[in-house]
């Protein structure tokens, strides 16, 4: 396991950028007021010390140092025993809907987009809890297995669209049914599961999957996401002009909010139903709720010793100063019939 003990200290590289743009700029207003004097294969005779490329080069072994003295500041580390460790807390699945329906814009941005949002915010909430994610449509898929690892979770999340899934539809029963078999198996931890969608079920009994849930002690709660007066799926072209999708007799299609199916899907899971507006999801209020839950001990790896490797970046960016400092930006008149930078034909 690869990190940095000091992150913060690389975004100093923006510093090479910056340094690069000027000396691009002093280097052309070098030559600009060589040119005043005479052209340059004219005077070049005159000034036989002078090297175009060593102060380049230098230029280039300075950065190079720079660079490797700023990671290694920011302590490059390296994970070297990884223990299991023991935390109380409680396993939670969100099962996120990734149906067209997801993308109206009834709920800003769009109701996809706005729950990617709240479960993002969720995850900087966790602590000693598991977390995992589900996508469904027309199917479900296991995108995140449950997990403490927040931050591979922000990530994966990040990349989830209405894409993921090749069957559309929405298949919450499928989902709740996946949820069911991706907790830590042979365990007494409290479980929840977390379904975000419009609830637009046409695939399957979710109430009854639920109701299964609930028998094997997994609370289910449901988020609405969506108004009732619904909005239309909007289309984008390749030119970025907007459209909505129609059915076959060209009239636009409205997605509303089927809010008496998630009612019935929480209370058969014994989970409670929250419909989410442009002001919040509401998943917050849920994960307040699961809080209650009696927390147990949970068994997760991590590394508990890293190896700082900070030495090596800094002994190499020692030796690139080293470098440059012995390379002048005159030629020796000693050293004039070597040429080490210059290109063979």
């Amino acid at each position: 396991m690869f990190r940095f003990g000091n992150p913060e200290y690389l975004y100093a590289l923006i510093v090479i950028p910056v340094l690069f743009v000027l000396f691009v700029y002093f280097n052309r207003r070098r030559k600009k007021a060589l040119r005043e004097f005479g052209r340059p294969e004219i005077l070049a005779p005159l000034m036989p010390g002078v090297s175009r490329s060593r102060p380049v080069w230098k230029f280039w072994l300075l950065c190079f140092a720079l660079a490797f003295l700023i990671v290694g500041i920011a302590r490059p580390q390296f994970g070297s025993k990884l223990q299991k460790m023991k935390r109380k807390g409680i396993e939670i699945i969100i099962a996120l809907d990734v149906s067209n329906s997801m993308m109206a814009e009834d709920i800003q941005p769009n109701r996809l987009e706005r729950a990617k949002m709240a479960i993002s915010r969720l995850t900087e909430r966790l602590s000693n809890d598991k977390i995992g994610l589900i996508v469904f449509a027309g199917d479900a898929y296991t995108q995140i297995p449950i997990t403490t690892d927040y931050a591979s979770a922000k990530l994966f999340l990040s990349a989830i669209s209405t894409h993921i899934v090749p069957v559309q539809g929405t298949a919450i029963g499928a989902a709740i049914d996946l949820g069911i078999r991706s907790f830590t198996p042979d365990t007494e931890s409290s479980k929840a599961m977390i379904i975000i969608t419009d609830g637009e079920n046409h695939e399957d009994d979710a109430v009854e999957m639920a109701r299964l849930a609930a028998e094997n002690n997994i609370v289910v709660h449901t988020i609405g996401m969506g108004l009732p007066q619904g909005g239309p799926i909007p289309l984008y072209n390749a030119s970025g002009q907007k459209d909505f999708r129609r059915d076959k007799s060209g009239n636009v299609v409205v997605t509303k909010l089927d809010e008496k199916t998630l009612q019935q899907v929480a209370a058969a899971g014994n989970g409670k139903y929250i419909r989410a507006n442009n002001t919040e999801v509401g998943i917050n209020s849920l994960f307040d709720e699961i809080n209650k839950l009696q927390k147990t001990e949970l068994e997760s790896r991590v590394y508990s010793d890293y190896n700082d490797q900070f030495i090596y970046f800094i002994v190499v960016a020692l030796a690139l100063v080293l470098i440059e400092f012995t390379i002048l930006e005159r030629k020796n008149k000693l050293l004039k019939n070597i040429r080490l930078f210059k290109k063979t034909a």
